[in-house]
């Protein structure tokens, strides 16, 4: 199949009721272990990637990597940056022929963000997916948090949308970027959100949330979840193990074939925990 538009698995997912992941690639196995997951379930899926993570390869090669992995693959997977803090990081994103793009402006006013977000929206043509964040998630991924974080305001939630145009809208009900012990949702927020809101939701911070939240999430508007951290603590403790078990060890492939694994399995725990109705 290829890659699709985010707009084309936003589609399905809310025709199906399903919740589609968001994980983060960096690198090959990374790459392989989250498509051969995807394969597996069947579920609609974002694969994406932060400018933070795109130093070593680029955009090319990211999309280069992830349109051949998927080119004889049957579900609809769509390539996303994601928290593309700048206008930028958003045009060498479309300029790599990216599908969905995340437009990150929630550190500054709200005005500024709306002005921000609406022009990465000017940016995207009509069939490319844009997501744009209301409220400040707190956190961090590689290492890099905002200076506040602030839930978001139900009450702007109908204006930012219209004001934008964009099709996803992510948000900040008490999640949390990366490892955060006590980030728990907020469903009671997360519920006047949804009301509010034209649009269907995002949360981040998928790996630090109990498994029995992310379970109800489907159940509130919400279409898209990211997971980043725990895909990336699958490899490094996979690369990790094998030296502690052999620090002479050379045969990279197999580690890396270990690795490749080891993510899959956490991918697949992932979709299947965001969607209780997937066999």
């Amino acid at each position: 199949m290829g890659l699709v538009s985010g707009i084309d698995v936003v589609n399905e997912c809310a025709a199906r009721g399903l919740v589609a992941g968001a994980f983060n690639t960096t690198n090959i196995e990374t790459t392989m272990g989250i498509v051969e997951a995807i394969e597996r379930v069947g579920v609609p899926t974002f694969i994406q990637v932060a400018p933070t993570n795109v130093a070593l390869s680029g955009y090319e090669y990211i999309y280069d990597m992830v349109s051949r992995r998927l080119a004889h693959t049957d579900v609809r997977v769509a390539l996303h940056l994601d928290h593309g803090k700048t206008i930028a990081s958003v045009e060498d994103a479309l300029a790599a022929k990216f599908t969905s793009i995340m437009i990150d402006a929630s550190e500054y006013s709200f005005d500024e963000n709306i002005a921000t977000s609406a022009h990465a929206r000017r940016l995207c043509a009509s069939e490319i997916a844009l997501e744009a964040e209301l409220g400040s998630i707190g956190g961090k991924e590689d290492e890099v948090g905002p200076d506040h974080a602030d839930t978001t305001d139900p009450n702007q939630v109908a204006h930012f949308v219209d004001a934008v145009g964009c099709d996803m809208l992510a948000v900040s009900v008490g999640n949390a970027h990366g490892y955060v012990p006590n980030a728990r949702i907020d469903f009671d927020l997360l519920d006047q959100v949804r009301h509010a809101s034209p649009v269907p939701l995002v949360i981040h911070g998928g790996s630090g949330l109990p498994e029995e939240q992310l379970g109800r999430l489907h159940e509130f508007g919400v279409v898209k979840v990211n997971v980043a951290s725990d895909l990336r603590n699958a490899m490094i403790r996979t690369f990790g193990e094998a030296y502690a078990a052999n620090s002479n060890e050379v045969s990279l492939i197999r580690v890396s074939k270990d690795a490749v694994a080891a993510i899959a399995d956490v991918v697949e725990r992932r979709i299947r925990v965001f969607n209780p109705s997937v066999a």
